[in-house]
Formats: C-alpha cells, sequence, structure tokens
C-alpha cells in the first residue's frame, strides 16, 4: 500500500481519486510514498526515505525545497492552470462588480429603513400591505 501525506485541506472530490485498495492518504505520516501540498511551506519540513513524489495542487513550486528534494531523486510537480476557470470567474465579476457600483447599491438598500420598502393600499374595506399590491398593473 502506498502511503499518500496531505499536508493541506484538499477536496474530498480530489481525494476520492485515491482508491483505498491502493493508497493509504493521511494527514500525518512520518515516512509518506508521496506529499500531497497545497501553499504549507515545506523547505523546513523533514521527509522520510520513502517520499518519491511531491505533488503541489497549484501553480508554481516556491513553498518546496526542489534542490533538497532533486538530491534525492523526489519528483516535483505541480499543476498551473487548474485554476484558471476560477480566475476567470472571479475577474469577470470583480470588473461587473466595479463597473456598476453593486456593492455600494447592495449597502445603500440593506441600510434602508423597513418602513420605506412597504406600501398599503385601501381597496374598499381591505388593506393591503406589501411590494406586490392586487389590482395594480
Amino acid at each position: 500500500m502506498l502511503k499518500v501525506q496531505v499536508l493541506n485541506n484538499i477536496s474530498s472530490l480530489g481525494l476520492d481519486k485515491f482508491s483505498s485498495d491502493i493508497y493509504d492518504v493521511s494527514v500525518k505520516d512520518n515516512n509518506p510514498d508521496a506529499i500531497l501540498v497545497r501553499s504549507a511551506k515545506m523547505h523546513e519540513l523533514e521527509t522520510g526515505e520513502n517520499l518519491k513524489a511531491i505533488g503541489r495542487a497549484g501553480a508554481g513550486v516556491n513553498n518546496i525545497p526542489l534542490e533538497k528534494m532533486s538530491d534525492k531523486g523526489v519528483v516535483v510537480f505541480n499543476t498551473p492552470g487548474a485554476n484558471a476557470n476560477a480566475v476567470k470567474e472571479l475577474v469577470i465579476s470583480s470588473m461587473l462588480l466595479a463597473s456598476r457600483n453593486i456593492c455600494q447599491a447592495w449597502n445603500y438598500v440593506n441600510n434602508l429603513p423597513l418602513e420605506n420598502l412597504k406600501a398599503t393600499v385601501e381597496d374598499g374595506k381591505k388593506q393591503y400591505s406589501g411590494s406586490e399590491l392586487p389590482g395594480k398593473h
């Protein structure tokens, strides 16, 4: 069984890809065969002799001691572009928020007194209150 140590929170969607018949995935392991890391700094981390690979969930490897791992023959790889879609969505939504003052409008409406948001109409003996008034077209 191959032992995989996880240094950061990794989505269960990703971790479920590791079959429990072949892999033992855990947070604490003194001598894993592989390490999964996102942003944890590994420069001071002591690794055992079994370590064969380090997988970085994200772009860049500045948090991994490349020279030390290279000397030990440990393969280091990352996943550049894996979050590209999320970054695109964040940029587009930020541009829309900034161009239309949506945040300021949201705050303005949320700070209005509730009494100003209700309307009352009398229809004979009945009184209707709310944002949708019957008979109003």
